[in-house]
């Protein structure tokens, strides 16, 4: 008991000293999820051995589960189908295109770097790599520098492409035997996880946000309930998914959009004041999902700095490493500029999309799910590489968000002032509603 309580003094202290000094660092290159890992590191097992899994394991899976689910539910929640529609062939190509020629990439890479692998493992190396984070360049896909389409087409892409890779991951993992999955079967894999759990999550979700909307119209809630309500809808979609045995994470997913689509469908009675409705405003409950959101990421990340990073760094493999800088360039690069190919982006920005495809929250919980299946082998290795890779993500991704922005920012400047027309558009500064965890523009 001892030691839970020092181990909970310390997560405490690192959030409350990062608070404090929140706006300070916001403009800096060191960013939230670097402070976190890095302190994660520090209280882990490699150094003052105050963070660990030793104090029990059900706390920390319940973190990071409960972390992953408000995420999804709420970047499903937020985006709109004119998010698809306006301008919407950048995310759109991303994620069509993009993100299954990146997990087909980082499958084939995955092959001669780190034998003893098997097939399906290797695939599951590519699925668990490709979700990316926007949380990690935060301010590389909100600078109002930046022109609004990139902004948008990043973080609409960093809020669907966790979810995407979803049935790809419970599928990979039902081929591998002797994982929880594959005793399902194919065909139980399919319908519980796949389809039960989709039909379970619309439903949850769309009835959820009916009876919010019907109780704000009556004035039976209130605004404190009303962002309440909305954590709870999330954790009936993803306990009702897991009661049948099913995918939690896809019914959270599936549950975000219905939960949303319903909020819009129905619109409050009385809208806020100097709202337009043309705009299409964020709905105001998601606020406090939104940043219960961020603290559960963030200590999702400061345990991943203990439990995996951490003892990962004491015995780091070249093979490792090299498939680490590979997945964080070839692996996003190459696929997101056969993705962009023909759309008239320049260069500069079609290298600025594939830069930052930083891998974070979704990587580290599904990486830290697959050590639950430690009877399989090979499960180790592939932790380590998920390990090494975000490790990389955090540090490089955040050092450059600012710089990059700025020297992007400027390029584009310049390439307006010329009098050329350029299909990234006009940037609109301060014209973007930040969301706290993702950057997202609203």
């Amino acid at each position: 008991m001892r030691g839970e309580a020092w181990a909970g003094l310390a997560v405490a202290g690192v959030t409350g000293v990062y608070a404090l000094c929140s706006r300070r660092l916001a403009s800096s290159p060191v960013s939230s999820a670097m402070v976190f890992v890095g302190f994660g590191v520090l209280l882990g097992p490699v150094a003052l051995d105050i963070v660990d899994l030793k104090y029990g394991a059900e706390p920390v899976i319940a973190l990071l589960e409960a972390a992953l689910t408000l995420v999804l539910f709420t970047d499903a929640m937020i985006v709109r189908r004119r998010d698809l529609r306006t301008d919407g062939f950048l995310p759109g190509r991303l994620l069509c295109v993009g993100l299954p020629l990146s997990i087909g990439a980082g499958w084939l890479l995955a092959w001669p770097l780190l034998p003893g692998l098997t097939l399906w493992e290797l695939a599951l190396v590519g699925v668990v790599l490709t979700p990316t984070d926007a949380a990690l360049g935060k301010t590389a896909m909100s600078s109002p520098r930046v022109p609004a389409l990139v902004r948008h087409g990043l973080n609409v892409e960093s809020g669907l492409n966790d979810g995407m890779v979803l049935p790809f991951f419970v599928v990979l993992l039902a081929a591998i035997p002797g994982t929880s999955a594959a005793r399902e079967g194919e065909f139980g894999v399919f319908w519980r996880a796949l389809v039960l759990s989709s039909v379970l999550g619309f439903l949850v979700g769309a009835v959820g946000g009916r009876l919010l909307r019907s109780a704000q119209a009556r004035g039976w809630v209130s605004g404190e309930w009303a962002q309440l309500f909305v954590p709870a809808v999330a954790a009936a979609a993803y306990g009702l998914a897991v009661v049948v045995s099913g995918s939690g994470f896809i019914a959270a997913w599936v549950g975000g959009f219905a939960f949303g689509f319903a909020l819009r469908r129905f619109p409050a009675a009385e809208p806020q004041k100097d709202t337009d409705p043309s705009q299409d405003a964020p709905d105001p409950v998601a606020a406090f999902t939104e940043q219960l959101g961020e603290l559960l990421a963030s200590l999702s990340l400061l345990v991943f700095g203990a439990v995996l990073l951490g003892p990962t760094l004491e015995s780091l493999d070249w093979g490792i490493v090299g498939y680490a800088v590979l997945s964080l360039t070839v692996v996003r690069m190459l696929p997101v500029a056969v993705a962009l190919a023909g759309t008239g982006l320049r260069l500069p920005t079609v290298a600025y999309i594939g830069w930052f495809g930083p891998r974070g929250l979704a990587s580290v919980v599904l990486g830290l799910l697959l050590l639950e299946e430690e009877h399989v082998q090979g499960i180790e290795l592939l932790a380590r590489v998920v390990a090494v890779t975000v490790g990389l993500s955090v540090l490089l991704h955040g050092v450059s968000a600012v710089v990059l922005a700025d020297w992007y920012g400027r390029w584009h400047e310049k390439a307006m002032a010329t009098g050329r027309r350029l299909r990234e558009g006009t940037p609109v500064p301060g014209s973007t509603r930040v969301s706290p965890r993702r950057g997202r523009e609203s």
